[in-house]
């Protein structure tokens, strides 16, 4: 893991929620970095190769697998994930609870 995906994986494992996210979590034939299961929510720590190549193609086919799956997607640059973690952990909180709510009802 890079050390945005390790600051951000310590601030999820220490959530108020009772919310569990699971790490380099496999879901059909992709690794997710971050995974909350009852709540359906993916989380990528995108760095600068995800801006090059043939990566936003692969990013973009690998979010409408997921989509079709009831898989939401939120996508946090590396940069951001260090400069602003607690309202990124915040953020990510709030939707998971928001959707493990929508999705056990």
């Amino acid at each position: 893991m890079t050390p945005p995906e390790i600051a951000l994986w310590l601030a999820l494992r220490g959530n108020g929620e009772g919310l569990r996210f699971r790490k380099q979590h496999a879901a059909g034939p992709y690794v997710l970095d971050f995974y909350c299961a009852p709540a359906r929510l993916a989380i990528e720590v995108d760095g600068e190769a995800h801006n090059h190549g043939d990566r936003p193609e692969r990013d973009a086919t690998r979010d409408a697998w997921l989509i079709a799956q009831n898989i939401h997607v939120l996508h946090y640059s590396a940069r951001e994930m260090l400069a602003n973690l607690d309202d990124v952990v915040r953020q990510i909180t709030s939707v998971a609870v928001e959707r493990r709510a929508t999705i056990q009802s």
